[in-house]
């Protein structure tokens, strides 16, 4: 007589009937009710691909080896039709029994009708996973996931010639979900290396954003030079933990004395740094929903002490506080430095959704003072005045006192809606920043491209100089290659010109208005007429920064990539950073001027280096 165990699992097949099918070869599906799901794979591939369709709620998937639960994960799986398809690394798990247990969210009348939804005929079995483009939005030379959704860049630092940038990561759909640590690298903060996932979730929870210090003292105990990491872990709950690495932040070791930080209330985004004065670390924790950083002091990167609470009731208070960062910056033309404060929120920005503010001030050590205006208020100021900008924060320990930030790239009021699948989001470039003083007696920020994007520059395509500028708009082509991707720095007089618009345009009518208005000392960006803004009633905007100046002149540097535009004054005194997704790329720059002559004092426009990665 057989046993249980010398039943093939072609008999099994033949007696469940419709409850066990097989899909593709090395896959078998279980289905133990309407809403329950088993999926048993083989090992002998390295990837189980699972087919995506966006618009559908996440399944939970349970992972169990040798019927221990290894890991649990969401994914949109297909109902009608696959999207796209994300990979699952089995290859951990060689010779083990590997079962994937489904709840699907979409529940059923009978298991016949769940046993239709698409994704059981189209999971599958696969030794690689085709990462090459496929978006005609994907950015030509800014930080993109390879796929997945990407949100905060966290844990960068630089270290032995390298700058390391994590970030929140899906990597199993173009959603918000499953957060991890991601990780690029580069030695030039142009082109990127990507790595394995860092950071991945664990029993405390999904792994949130957080910082990286170079602990060249030793003071955690992990070795010299070891790279610490802190996060938030996110379960039913906000609490901190730790990780460490003896590979320059390769792969990171998880503390077992997990969480380090808990408190009563939410709170996230743990950012620290050595504090030189005081000779101790310090860490600052975003309160989120009480809109105020907690900072935090500690000897060895493990037993922290709060020392105060900053930001109650000061500065933009309409979302939750997220992603702080804390540093001493130099004064352009002067031997003063001051402390910046940097705050993220969401909503509650300038224009809607994401932004970054700051506040310029004071730090002993163990308490942040801001300062004030003319009539001791303290002053709302903003690092960038576009729709597409936030979770911004510094490179630890950047060469040559440099302070290098790079920011997330989208805002929260689309970003899981813009016209791309196969990932969604970029990064900023980098900027350096540092402070300037401004004729109303407050320090500003100065942000400027860091100059390691001047080797993104390869041939001027247009040379201009002198050119008077009216009503009828002055034409120059921009660059057809690589969809038209492109530098362009220019230099405006306005004289007796009210107003002065450039323009980026297409065939087809699309077009960014950017004018500049001395009178209001202003610089204004309208992408309402720039392409496809149909997914989010919140796109189509007009944003405005002020110049901080009282001036004619406006010289700026403006970078185009497929799907963005970044607008620098070429001084540091205001930033613009919008997406845009032309139909087809833009082809041709205006320049005209309102109620009066302006002057085109130079313009040139490069093409741009770049390997199509």
């Amino acid at each position: 007589m057989k046993t249980i165990r010398q039943i093939t699992m072609a008999a099994l097949l033949t007696v469940a009937g419709n409850q066990i099918i097989s899909a593709a070869d090395g896959v078998v599906i279980n289905h133990l009710g309407t809403s329950n799901t088993l999926v048993r794979v083989s090992n002998d591939a390295r990837y189980v691909l699972f087919p995506v369709e966006e618009s559908v709620d996440d399944a939970t998937l349970r992972l169990l080896v040798d019927g221990k639960a290894e890991r649990t994960f969401y994914v949109r799986l297909a109902r009608n039709k696959a999207d796209y398809y994300v990979p699952f690394d089995i290859s951990a798990y060689k010779d083990k029994n590997i079962i994937f247990d489904v709840v699907t969210a979409q529940s059923r009348s009978s298991v016949r009708e769940a046993s239709d939804d698409a994704c059981w005929k189209l999971i599958s079995l696969s030794d690689t996973f085709d990462t090459s483009n496929t978006e005609k939005f994907r950015p030509a030379y800014h930080h993109t996931p390879l796929y997945g959704w990407m949100n905060d860049p966290n844990g960068m630092l630089y270290k032995d010639g390298t700058w390391h940038l994590y970030y929140q990561y899906n990597p199993y759909g173009s959603k918000w979900q499953n957060m991890t640590w991601g990780h690029s690298s580069s030695t030039d903060l142009i082109n990127w290396t990507h790595h394995e996932t860092a950071i991945e979730p664990d029993g405390l929870g999904s792994v949130f954003s957080g910082s990286c210090v170079v602990d060249s003292a030793n003071t955690a105990g992990f070795g010299e030079n070891a790279v610490i990491a802190l996060y938030t872990s996110a379960g039913l709950n906000q609490m901190q933990s730790m990780a460490h690495s003896t590979d320059n932040g390769e792969t990171f070791s998880i503390y077992p004395g997990n969480p380090i930080i808990t408190l009563e209330s939410e709170a996230r985004d743990p950012n620290m740094f050595w504090n030189r004065e005081t000779n101790e670390w310090n860490l600052l924790l975003a309160h989120a929903l009480d809109h105020e950083m907690l900072i935090f002091t500690s000897p060895d990167l493990k037993e922290w002490t709060l020392q105060s609470a900053f930001g109650k009731g000061l500065g933009a208070q309409d979302g939750v506080w997220e992603c702080p960062d804390l540093m001493q910056l130099p004064v352009d033309g002067s031997d003063e430095q001051k402390w910046v404060l940097i705050c993220n929120l969401n909503p509650g920005g300038p224009f809607g959704g994401s932004a970054t503010q700051y506040f310029v001030g004071d730090f002993d050590g163990k308490k942040f003072t801001a300062d004030t205006d003319s009539e001791g208020n303290v002053p709302t100021k903003w690092m960038d005045y576009g729709k597409d900008h936030y979770a911004t924060v510094s490179w630890c320990n950047a060469p040559d006192n440099r302070h290098t930030v790079i920011g997330w790239m989208s805002n929260w009021q689309y970003a899981a809606e813009v016209p791309t699948r196969q990932f969604r989001s970029a990064n900023t470039l980098p900027r350096d920043i540092s402070l300037f003083k401004g004729d109303d007696g407050q320090y500003y920020l100065s942000t400027v491209p860091s100059p390691e994007t001047m080797a993104l520059r390869d041939r001027m395509t247009v040379s201009a100089k002198g050119k008077s500028i009216g009503k009828n708009p002055v034409k120059f082509t921009l660059p057809t290659a690589n969809d038209g991707i492109c530098e362009i720095d220019l230099s405006l007089n306005a004289k007796k010109a009210d107003k002065v618009t450039v323009t980026l345009s297409n065939s087809k009518g699309e077009k960014v208005d950017m004018t500049f208005n001395p009178g209001e000392s202003t610089f204004t960006f309208d992408r309402t007429q720039s392409g496809i803004t149909d997914f989010s009633h919140d796109f189509p905007a007009v944003v405005t920064a002020p110049t901080l100046r009282d001036s004619k002149l406006q010289s700026l540097r403006i970078f185009v990539d497929r799907s963005s535009i970044e607008v620098f004054d070429t001084e540091g005194n205001f930033v613009l950073t919008n997406l845009v997704f032309p139909n087809t790329p833009y082809t041709t720059l205006s320049v005209s001027a309102e109620e009066g002559k302006a002057n085109l004092n130079s313009l040139e426009i490069y093409s741009i280096k770049t390997n199509n990665n």
